[in-house]
């Protein structure tokens, strides 16, 4: 299985590829997973190849391979997509974080439609997931990526309850609660669209 997860600097993609790494780990899956983080601090693009399967030779996905591509934000969606496999799926979040050059106004914006339209091109059956608004009417926007692993985790041959037992072991105590919540609120997203 070739997972690649792409955001932004400060949405919590690094803890999401954890997740899922520990996740098959713990089910006796050999993975491999890279990340490329440079500019994450100041906003930039993350990027983490996840990998597993009875035997996995190297981290990398190639372009047109991945099996799913999980992306936390419109533009990287868009971005990436062109990693996916002919029978690839695409879930990401309809959030959009302008880049920097927009924001400084050297470059100009996509209007939402174009954008939309340029997603659906590429990735016809691609699944648009609220995971920030969900996050954010859960108390906390830093659990978006936690709503999106149960999102992703209908799609993923993994039972439910060990996706919490992964979440209890990389979580800080204090915060198992809330991302548990996150987790049950991503699944219940992906329920109530199918």
């Amino acid at each position: 299985m070739n997972i690649l997860v792409c955001g932004v600097g400060g949405q919590g993609v690094l803890l999401f590829s954890d997740l899922l790494a520990n996740l098959a780990l713990s089910a006796g899956l050999d993975v491999k997973k890279s990340e490329v983080h440079g500019m994450a601090q100041r906003g930039g693009s993350v990027t983490s190849h996840v990998r597993y399967s009875s035997r996995v030779f190297s981290p990398l996905i190639e372009e047109g391979t991945a099996d799913l591509l999980v992306s936390f934000e419109q533009l990287e969606a868009l971005r990436f997509v062109h990693f996916l496999s002919p029978t690839g799926r695409l879930i990401y979040d309809p959030l959009r974080i302008e880049p920097l050059p927009v924001l400084l106004g050297l470059a100009e914006t996509l209007d939402n439609s174009i954008l939309g339209a340029r997603i659906r091109a590429r990735a016809p059956d691609g699944r648009a997931v609220p995971a920030y608004e969900t996050a954010c009417r859960l108390g906390s926007p830093l659990v978006q990526n936690t709503v999106m692993l149960g999102a992703v985790s209908c799609l993923l041959e993994f039972p439910v309850d060990a996706y919490h037992a992964t979440i209890r072991t990389l979580v800080k105590p204090q915060l198992v609660e809330l991302n548990l919540a996150a987790f049950n609120a991503g699944r219940q997203l992906v329920d109530a669209a199918d």
